[in-house]
């Protein structure tokens, strides 16, 4: 009788749990679709999920995912994990036009410039120093990602001047609002959106992004953090646009990744 009872109550427990756990499964999407932004609203896929480069072998992932790699410095402001950077060289390998918004120290610039095709063209855009006061804050945009744009920008060097790999490169300077996007429509197999955290900023940067990207071409997002992250506007924006685009966060990284349909 005992025994019996023990059994009742641990099956009681396990679906009181279950109970629990679907509930808080129902209430973050619904916190998600009233605009309540305090769960992902992307669901994470692996890597080789999201594209066969990056499908693993026997061994863990294959000799096609080498590339020419360096890794982050301490103390040096913004930047991916090597985890991220790696993974934005290896999809570097197969595109001909890139784009990025937010150049910083030029880092990820570099790793596309030595991993591209040499036929590749890489453009890129930042702020310089001279350049802060034309940042354009708006309501609602959090202060620290003025701060942080302004930390960010303060380059006029970068890691791939005076390289080889530097040819490659074309180097843009000024607010990525005022960019004409134009003359990069529906061309580019590799766009990058990792400048300003503030919402309107990410969201004008990820509309250029979504014009300029190709059929069957890639839309990368860096920080998709979290709504209380010091890029609490890339987790807000990006939690929109998922309700209308397929959105996935790649797996162990704070990457947002979207693929454009080959039929448009």
């Amino acid at each position: 009788m005992l025994l019996t009872s023990l059994v009742l109550n641990a099956l009681l427990l396990i679906a009181t749990m279950a109970a629990f756990l679907t509930m808080r499964k129902y209430r973050q999407r619904l916190y998600v679709c009233e605009g309540r932004e305090l769960a992902p609203a992307i669901p994470l896929v692996s890597l080789g999920q999201f594209d066969d480069a990056f499908e693993s072998g026997e061994h863990g992932p294959t000799r096609a995912t080498e590339v020419h790699f360096i890794g982050n410095g301490d103390g040096v402001p913004g930047g991916t994990t090597e985890r991220e950077a790696w993974i934005l060289a290896v999809l570097a390998k197969r595109a001909s036009r890139l784009f990025e918004f937010g150049t910083c120290t030029g880092r990820t610039t570099y790793l596309w410039a030595r991993n591209s095709p040499p036929d590749a063209h890489i453009a890129t855009i930042t702020l310089t120093p001279d350049e802060a006061d034309e940042y354009r804050h708006e309501g609602g945009d959090s202060r620290r990602a003025l701060q942080t744009a302004r930390l960010e920008s303060r380059y006029t060097r970068f890691m791939y001047s005076g390289a080889p790999a530097e040819e490659k490169v074309e180097q843009l300077f000024g607010d990525s609002k005022e960019l004409d996007e134009r003359p990069f429509a529906a061309d580019c197999d590799l766009v990058f959106v990792d400048g300003s955290h503030a919402y309107s900023y990410v969201k004008s940067d990820s509309e250029k992004a979504l014009e300029m990207v190709a059929p069957g071409g890639v839309v990368l997002w860096h920080d998709y953090k979290g709504p209380n992250s010091d890029a609490e506007g890339v987790f807000r924006y990006l939690n929109e646009l998922a309700r209308e685009l397929d959105l996935v966060q790649l797996q162990g990284t704070n990457l947002v990744a979207y693929r454009a349909p080959v039929d448009g």
